[in-house]
Parts: structure tokens; sequence; C-alpha cells
């Protein structure tokens, strides 16, 4: 997997401040996409063990809320294969900190089973996230009064539960 960039306190990608991991890679191609250059997964640099020991760093001061993960989308099958045992090592050494995870695929139809971005890791990694913002961007439904995401259709969603009882609550 390769990566666009990384924030360090950041405070528009979820609640408090925050590290941010932007992956490369993502297939929607939404029209007015904030980063269209994160759609090629050859962008940006790999992510070597020496940058997911970076970013577990920055996650320790008591001051930083959590991790977001974003992109590129971090649901493409071949972004999920790399980000679970890392999301794994986050819970574990960080178990206070939130993940907050956004994504332009749809929870119900294209993660849950049987949907075209499931794979054997989403659901694990789904468990380890919790908030997920879902649903592509919708250049004609872009709201800037809207917390946390960029159009109408777009939903924060409370993932751990849903693992817990496959209800959608919105935060």
């Amino acid at each position: 997997m390769r990566y666009s960039a990384i924030k360090y306190c950041d405070i528009a990608n979820g609640t408090g401040v925050r590290t941010v991991l932007f992956v490369s890679g993502c297939r929607n191609h939404c029209k007015g996409c904030f980063q269209p250059e994160t759609w090629d997964f050859e962008h940006g640099e790999p992510f070597t063990a020496a940058v997911e020991e970076e970013i577990l760093a920055s996650l320790a001061p008591g001051y930083i809320s959590g991790l977001t993960l974003l992109g590129g989308d971090p649901f493409e099958p071949e972004n999920q294969e790399a980000l679970l045992p890392f999301l794994r090592r986050v819970r574990q050494e960080h178990p206070d900190k939130d993940i907050w995870a956004y994504t332009g695929y749809v929870l119900e139809r294209d993660l849950a089973e049987g949907g075209r971005c499931h794979t054997a890791e989403t659901d694990e990694m789904l468990s380890l996230i919790d908030v997920l913002v879902d649903g592509p961007y919708i250049e004609e439904q872009h709201d800037i009064s809207l917390r946390f995401r960029g159009s109408r259709n777009q939903r924060l969603i409370n993932c751990r539960h849903y693992c817990r009882t496959g209800e959608i609550v919105e935060v």
C-alpha cells in the first residue's frame, strides 16, 4: 500500500485533534473530489514499518483524540489488507484513542458480506473503527454546513454499534 500524506494535529477530519493518514488508491473517482491525485494506487510513498511507527508515536500525546483514515479509499481491497494489521496495533497500543475512517463506498451495499469491497479483512477492520463516514462525495449535494463530511448523502455511522447489532445509527 502507498499513502499520499499524513497530517498531524488535524482538526477537520473527526472530533478533537487527530493524526490523519491519506491512503492512495480509489476507484470511485467522485466528481469534485478534493484529492483526485489519491485515486492512483501508485501515488505517494510506500506505507512502511517506519511510517507505521511514526504514526503510532504521534498518537501518544494526551491531546491527540485518535486516528483518521481517508484517501483515496481505505476500503479498497488492496488497502484493507495493509491497514488491518496496522489498525490492530493502534487498538492494542492506544486503546483510549478513537478511529475514524472515510469511504466512498456505502456500508450496507459495498462493505457488507457479498458487497463489491467486502474481503476477508473487512469485518474485522470495521470492528476496529469507531466512526465510519460512508458514501461517495456528490458535488450536487455539497453542503458547507455539514460537520466532517462534504455532501448530504454521506453518513457518520457508529461503526462499533453496527458491528454489534447490524443496525446503522448515525452519530
